[in-house]
């Protein structure tokens, strides 16, 4: 994460919401707890260049809007949890858990989110090659197959939440996850592809959405991961 946020210069630009802090301490009689500040990324293309995949109305609220308040509230719960930590508040922390999970999470999410999505213009549709192709291939027998079992998984999800790509970091084999509300990939699974399927991110047109994601999915960003 980047330890410092840039001021605000929006239309065209994308910019991260400023502030003059980039280290938040913590002090007590005993201990000093520092930590860098969570920060919204910017984007690399405009809020309508996935137009008509995703329109730009929504691509302005989820980013500036929904992602900013993951941020927002993710750091507040941080700097409790800290608080929490340098005054051995065993209670409190756990009971700021769930906080951090959620927002932590949903500013991860988001953030791998953006780089899964390119405009056509740079790529955004164009099926993955090398190694991860072979994978997708041997795998589901065809881009086009996972895709299908792709759309199925996001279509399953009860409530909001998310359908990842993932690697097995121990097997290295690549497979479908779904994950509750803003759970996060961790452990044993390496996340590739997500796709986030909340009602923000589509506005009450799912399966459009889900359908049409397809033509600005960044695979090389992917690949990369993979």
């Amino acid at each position: 994460m980047a330890s410092m946020l840039r001021s605000v210069t929006r239309p065209s630009a994308i910019r991260a919401v400023a502030t003059t802090q980039p280290l938040r301490c913590l002090t007590t009689a005993n201990k000093t707890f520092v930590r860098n500040k969570a920060t919204l990324p910017d984007l690399s293309y405009d809020y309508g260049a996935l137009e008509p995949a995703i329109s730009g109305k929504i691509m302005e609220l989820h980013h500036s809007k929904h992602h900013q308040t993951y941020v927002n509230s993710y750091n507040d719960a941080a700097d409790k949890y800290a608080a929490a930590e340098a005054n051995d508040d065993i209670a409190a922390k756990i009971a700021l858990q769930p906080l951090v999970n959620f927002h932590g999470g949903g500013h991860v999410n988001h953030t791998l989110f953006w780089e899964n999505l390119a405009p056509k213009h740079s790529g955004g549709g164009e099926p993955p090659s090398g190694e991860l192709a072979k994978a997708i291939d041997s795998t589901y027998g065809s881009l086009e197959d996972l895709k299908k079992k792709f759309n199925t998984a996001l279509a399953g999800i009860q409530g909001s939440g998310w359908a990842w790509l993932v690697k097995d970091t121990q097997t290295g084999n690549i497979s479908i996850q779904t994950y509750a509300n803003q759970d996060p990939v961790v452990g044993r699974y390496k996340p590739l592809l997500g796709v986030d399927a909340w009602e923000h991110a589509y506005q009450n047109r799912k399966a459009e959405y889900f359908s049409a994601i397809w033509d600005v999915i960044n695979w090389k960003a992917a690949e990369k991961r993979y």
